[in-house]
């Protein structure tokens, strides 16, 4: 059994972070390991407090995973500070990791901040260039590139200018204040794809890129090709969002387990 690595931030509520993605990797028929960056209290209406986890501890966590059991693919969500960036950034490199997939996860579904600025930097030069492939968002790739994302075409340059940062792929998400969920996708070898898909008419998204990048990284856990695994998560979250859970107040959780 392949075993998959997530090392994100908490979610008391269930629905986005360490969670989801130990749901999300179960749920794929994969072995769910996690490394926690962070503890935060909150639901489906909000964050409400944060707790950084120690970079001794989080560096402490990495090795004793790599030490015993090794992980196919390494998933790298909510990192908050630059001390902690830096140090997964170097304990992946002296464990030679494979198959990392970076979720620059800076706003949660519900609006909260949940990334110093001098983490944004720390992760454009230390973290990102280390990644198979990276999977922000629109206001995330903004934040990156430093400009406003309003357009199909700035989407795709944005691709391609944050593709300049690795020499892996490159996957900006859609789907933010649009009536369509199309992705771009810069592959590894420069080719630009388009990601289409109709967009899933429901509130309830707490946690959706959570879950698309962990089940990325169980695409390449098992050797699927990038644009494969690309797309079979993206089916997969397509899948959670149309079951239509509906729990909490506020931005509800996805049904990780629809496909059982």
């Amino acid at each position: 059994m392949e075993a998959v690595l997530s090392i994100a931030g908490s979610d008391s509520s269930g629905g986005a972070g360490i969670q989801a993605d130990i749901k999300t990797i179960a749920a794929h028929k994969l072995y769910a390991e996690t490394v926690i960056t962070a503890l935060t209290a909150q639901n489906t209406t909000g964050v409400f407090g944060v707790m950084e986890v120690d970079p001794a501890f989080v560096a402490q966590q990495i090795d004793a995973v790599f030490d015993d059991i090794r992980p196919d693919a390494v998933k790298i969500g909510m990192v908050s500070s630059a001390p902690i960036i830096e140090v997964i950034a170097e304990r992946l490199v002296a464990h030679k990791a494979e198959n990392i997939v970076v979720d620059p996860v800076m706003v949660s579904t519900s609006g909260a901040y949940l990334i110093d600025d001098d983490a944004v930097e720390a992760l454009k030069t230390t973290l990102i260039p280390l990644a198979n492939i990276i999977t922000p968002n629109i206001p995330e790739a903004e934040v990156l590139c430093g400009r406003r994302i309003a357009s199909e075409e700035a989407m795709e340059e944005a691709a391609k200018e944050l593709a300049e940062l690795t020499t892996g792929a490159v996957l900006v998400k859609g789907g933010h204040g649009s009536q369509r969920a199309d992705d771009v996708l810069v592959t590894e070898h420069g080719r630009v794809v388009w990601l289409r898909h109709k967009l899933i008419p429901t509130p309830n998204t707490h946690g959706t890129g959570c879950t698309l990048s962990s089940a990325i990284a169980c695409g390449l856990a098992q050797d699927f090709e990038m644009q494969a695994a690309v797309s079979k998560a993206k089916a997969y979250v397509t899948g959670a969002l149309q079951y239509g859970l509906d729990l909490g107040r506020g931005n509800g959780p996805l049904n990780h387990m629809w496909d059982y």
